[in-house]
């Protein structure tokens, strides 16, 4: 199946790119959710006059992305976690509770951007995690899971 991508997706493409994908993948995925339009004759006419300005939006995605990484790669917080008599955590931290963390640390980052590939957080110590800000731009960030004082 053919589609134009409508945003970039990462390990397909870029907005305006035309692509190949399975029709499961494309029909309850890519077009359900807006990703992705099919490549008909009307809808590639369309894109190639969009092309231009589709490729300045994706400059400034880059370019903002790559302003966040300066200020946010690196960085390092804490956050205290409750244990039980045995030492092991109550519950798990997951991209929600990384979000809220750095919003309180004012990052406003998206919990789609936060990369956790072995599943949330389940014991103390310090992960590195990875933000991915843009396809090409992935900043990494220091967080300390460590018991909570009573």
């Amino acid at each position: 199946m053919k589609l134009i991508l409508q945003e970039s997706i990462t390990g397909l493409g870029n907005p305006g790119d035309l692509v190949q994908v399975k029709s499961g993948y494309g029909r309850n995925y890519l077009l359900p959710s807006g990703k992705a339009i099919i490549a008909n004759d009307e809808n590639m006419k369309v894109y190639e006059a969009k092309q231009q300005d589709l490729q300045i939006q994706e400059e400034k995605k880059l370019s903002n992305a790559k302003e966040i990484y300066k200020k946010i790669n690196d960085f390092s917080t804490s956050l205290s976690v409750l244990l039980s008599e045995e030492g092991t955590m109550y519950g798990s931290i997951g991209t929600k509770e990384i979000s809220e963390l750095l919003e309180e640390n004012n990052f406003k980052i998206e919990r789609s951007a936060i990369r956790l590939p072995e599943g949330s957080l389940k014991e103390i110590g310090t992960f590195v995690i990875d933000l991915e800000l843009h396809p090409e731009v992935v900043a990494k960030i220091n967080l300390e899971l460590k018991p909570e004082e009573t």
